[in-house]
Parts: C-alpha cells; structure tokens; sequence
C-alpha cells in the first residue's frame, strides 16, 4: 500500500509512519515543512507525484487557544485544507483519512459521545475541525473520519510528558476534575488508523484508548506510574484555573466507539497500559 501522511512530524504521524513502514507500506512521510496543506497547489502537485493509496491527513493547528484569536487562519489549516486534499485525493482515487477531535462537541451529554450525535463545537478550534470533516466527507465511501481525544505519545509536547516535568519540579500539583475523557496513546491508535485505511471503510469512527478519566485522575495515574505519591496531585475546578484559558474545553469529552464496537472490530487498550509503556519510556529515555 502506497501511504501519503501528512503533519508526518507530530506526534500521531511519527507513530503512523512508523506503523506503515513496519507493516511494509511504501510510506511517504509530509512534514509541514515539506508540505503545506493549505496550498492547494503544493497540495495537487504532491498527491499526484505520490500517486498514492491513501492520503492520512495529521496535518493541523492544535493550539486550542491561539485559533480562538485566529479564526481565518484556524480555518485554512484545518478545514480549507481538507478541501485540497480532498479534490486530490478524487483525481488520484485515493483514501483519505482524515483525523479529528472530540472538540467537535460541546461536551454538555451526560453520556459518552457516539458517531452519529449532533457535533456542536464551542470554540474556533472544534469549529474549524469540524469544517474539515464535511470536507472530507464530500469524498462519500472514499473518505474516513476518525475522532479522537486526550492525544499521548513518547514524542514531542504531551500531557503525559508535562505531568512529569512538573512532577519532579514541585511537590504539589493541580488538576482539573470536572473535564472528562479518554486518554489515547498514538502507538495504539496508529495501528487502527491504518486497519481502517486497509479496509477502506468510510464515515466516522470514534477511535479511543478505553477507561474514561478526569485530567487530576490522569495526572494521579502517571505520577503514581513514575513511582511517586499520587496524593501530590489535587483537584481543581476548570473556573479556578488561572489564568482563565480563551477556548472553552468540552466537560465530557468522552468518545464512544460504537462504530468499532458494531463492526467487530477489536478495541484499543485500556489506556494505563500504554500510560506504563510511555511514561517508562520517557523516564529511561530522559525528558
């Protein structure tokens, strides 16, 4: 299989190209530097020189709250661009996968989120993302959404690697308990993500590491995996966080993966599994 994976250098696409390449995929790998999305032409001329099988599309502005004072750019980026790739991908009858966030909701369900709920962003970011699924959905059976939440790797800016630069930096920590969600390791959910891709199946997927959590009952699980006092760690609400962050968080953010569930397809792991793996990882690996 030939695979195109763009924002090749975060954290997902590292792992993606990873996965492709031990599975034996003819894998090209699309940093941002190598590839802007946003220009249709950089966009066309890649696609149709790669000619390949699938188009797995990581590429995106993440930084929730700088989109809140951007929304022209957080549009480009994460919705326009899937457009591009999009009309490439149709005139290359190519897959595309295209990778999304919980965000996308507004997280006020008193139940886990499935892949057929009304999507109703409230901050620029879940809007902007969102945009990007219709564009990728325009592309009907040959189009793969997959929704996803609470993104940890042993690579680049995490939470699991912020919690334990913390945690060995002071003897209390504060996290929020009122925000929920499932924590999904990118070792995991690159493996599925390529699953689908092989099976071409189209429309959404939610695609999640299991166990739902609050981010102080997270920040308790790795600095209990590093060996320390989870008891460090306190809760907070998310109106006592000072400052106040610009972009509103979804309170529930947790994904159901129905779809998985209904295809018969097998669920990724409980999410203290791979927290283990990682967080021994960056302990032996260094910070």
């Amino acid at each position: 299989m030939r695979v195109l994976i763009t924002g090749a250098g975060g954290q997902l696409g590292l792992d993606l190209v990873r996965c492709c390449e031990v599975a034996g995929d003819e894998v090209t790998p699309a940093t941002h530097s190598e590839l802007d999305v946003a220009d249709r032409d950089a966009v066309h001329g890649c696609v149709s020189t790669v000619r390949p099988d699938v188009v797995i599309n990581c590429a995106a502005w993440t930084a929730v709250d700088a989109c809140e004072s951007d929304p022209g750019r957080a549009l480009a980026l994460n919705g326009l661009a899937v457009r591009w790739l999009a009309e490439s991908c149709d005139r290359a009858a190519a897959q595309l996968v295209q990778i999304s966030t919980d965000y996308v909701f507004d997280g006020s369900l008193d139940r886990p989120y499935h892949e057929w709920d009304m999507t109703m962003p409230e901050s620029v970011y879940g809007t902007s993302k969102m945009a990007g699924e219709r564009e990728a959905l325009e592309l009907g059976a040959s189009a793969t959404v997959v929704r996803t939440s609470w993104l940890c790797s042993q690579h680049g800016a995490n939470m699991v690697r912020t919690i334990m630069r913390l945690a060995d930096q002071h003897t209390e920590l504060a996290f929020v308990d009122d925000q929920i969600g499932h924590p999904t390791f990118t070792q995991d959910l690159s493996h599925m993500i390529r699953r689908l891709a092989v099976d071409r199946r189209s429309g959404v997927h939610h695609v999640t590491n299991q166990t739902a959590t609050s981010w102080y009952g997270f920040a308790r699980d790795v600095v209990a995996a590093m060996g320390k006092s989870p008891d460090m760690v306190r809760p907070i609400t998310t109106a006592e966080l000072q400052p106040a962050r610009p972009a509103k968080r979804p309170a529930n953010s947790v994904l159901d993966n129905a779809v998985l569930r209904m295809s018969g397809l097998p669920m990724l792991r409980d999410f203290h599994e791979p927290l283990r793996e990682t967080v021994h990882a960056l302990a032996s690996g260094g910070r």
